[in-house]
């Protein structure tokens, strides 16, 4: 929380600050920085928290426990000076400051080590040591010591099962690697899953609970002491213009339209929009608007009900015979194709926009980033998705990886509707956006 004054054009911040990397995915990342976010709030401190990479579920169980909204962080997506000034101003405030990675510590390009290097934070590795007694040990030194210019805090012991097997980890560790605690392995502290990632905070009715209850369990492990200081520099980001002033946007929000970035909230207000709310699970009409979003979210889970709900396509559909433009992002653009099949290979009629039918898969997906671009511009994007499309449209483009040459995701826009299966991050690209929407 100190500011100091470096230079007429540098200021640095001081906050305390960790960054918690695993060797992979499911290791316990979320649920023990959700607990030490969760634990501090309760203690009365300013937590900030931070999810590494394009990630909508982790943020919801991480601003469920800090209280305080949380923002996604990535090097690429975001910008750098984009991320040093998020990070600086929450800095200016906070007196703790959380950062969860992505993935495998060394996963992807960046990867969450080099989000830590790249802002100067220490890093606490999270192993998880079911099924494993001193071969935890090996794997913690080579994390932590595969690049030697990342600064380790320690490592963090998750899903511990006994007195027994805590002390065949600490025997076999080396006496320069802390480990900075032991996470015992407790039934009613963990966080539910379902394909994409965890549930939602607004879908678990005790969340509160466990969140308490996984405050407990990582103070008794030990890892509620302050981490060091960090120093955070501000960064350089250009102004917003009013490009979307007097425009008003809808927006479908609920649990079958939840992937939304509050970062792209935001941005439309700045830009002068008004974003107004409907529910299509409710059978809510759209509200009177220039432009219609659907963003991604769980629609196969709720297909049923969305088809039956004709007050809100016909409401849709009406706009779109109106030629007002509508972004729909992967489970957005499902909802507007011909028809929309579940797991168990039950097929309801969707509101019929454009061609296509949307198949969930029972197994596999697609992931990772990738530009996106339409007519109005390229956007940073990336995709996370578990269904197929057949009978689709002709796409007019596929999205673009970053670090590699296969075609993405395909590009559809007909008739006034942008449609992909990319969610979009808007900073990348105002003008597109004012483009798209105006």
């Amino acid at each position: 929380m100190v500011v100091t004054a470096m230079s007429a054009q540098i200021e640095e911040c001081l906050c305390p600050a960790l960054f918690f990397c695993a060797p992979a995915s499911g290791q316990g990342k979320t649920t023990i920085t959700a607990g030490i976010a969760r634990y501090h709030q309760q203690q009365g401190l300013d937590v900030r928290v931070f999810k590494t990479g394009p990630d909508y579920l982790d943020p919801l169980i991480l601003e469920a426990a800090s209280g305080k909204p949380v923002v996604q962080l990535d090097l690429w997506m975001v910008g750098e000076e984009r991320c040093k000034a998020i990070l600086y101003e929450a800095a200016q405030e906070a007196d703790l400051i959380l950062i969860e990675g992505v993935m495998g510590m060394f996963d992807g390009k960046p990867s969450g080590a080099d989000m830590a290097e790249y802002f100067g934070i220490p890093i606490a590795i999270v192993i998880d040591a079911r099924s494993m007694a001193q071969t935890f040990a090996a794997l913690a030194v080579g994390l932590s010591t595969f690049r030697p210019e990342l600064k380790i805090s320690g490592v963090i012991a998750n899903s511990v099962g006994s007195d027994r097997h805590k002390q065949l980890i600490t025997d076999a560790m080396p006496s320069n690697l802390a480990i900075l605690g032991y996470m015992r392995r407790t039934e009613d502290a963990q966080l539910p899953e379902r394909h994409l990632g965890l549930v939602r905070p607004q879908e678990q009715h005790d969340i509160d609970i466990r969140l308490d209850r996984i405050a407990t369990v990582v103070h008794e492990a030990g890892l509620t002491a302050l981490p060091n200081n960090v120093y955070f520099r501000n960064g350089t980001v250009e102004s917003i213009t009013p490009q979307l002033q007097d425009r008003t946007i809808a927006v479908a929000r609920d649990d079958a339209f939840c992937f939304v970035y509050a970062a792209n909230i935001k941005l439309l207000e700045d830009m002068g929009a008004t974003c107004v709310f409907f529910s299509p699970l409710a059978n809510e009409p759209m509200p009177k608007c220039d432009a219609l979003w659907l963003p991604g979210g769980y629609p196969e889970l709720h297909h049923r009900r969305l088809a039956a709900n004709q007050l809100t396509m016909e409401s849709i559909r009406t706009h779109h015979r109106n030629e007002k433009p509508i972004l729909a992002e992967c489970g957005g653009m499902l909802y507007i194709m011909q028809t929309l099949t579940d797991v168990e290979g039950h097929q309801e009629k969707m509101s019929g926009l454009i061609p296509g039918d949307g198949i969930m898969r029972t197994r596999g997906g697609c992931q990772g980033m990738q530009y996106a671009g339409f007519s109005v511009g390229e956007f940073r994007a990336h995709a996370h998705h578990r269904t197929r499309c057949e009978n689709a449209l002709e796409p007019i483009a596929f999205g673009r990886r970053t670090r590699h040459p296969a075609p993405g995701e395909p590009i559809y826009e007909y008739n006034g509707i942008f449609a992909s299966y990319l969610h979009l991050y808007f900073l990348s690209n105002p003008t597109a956006i004012a483009k798209l929407f105006g």
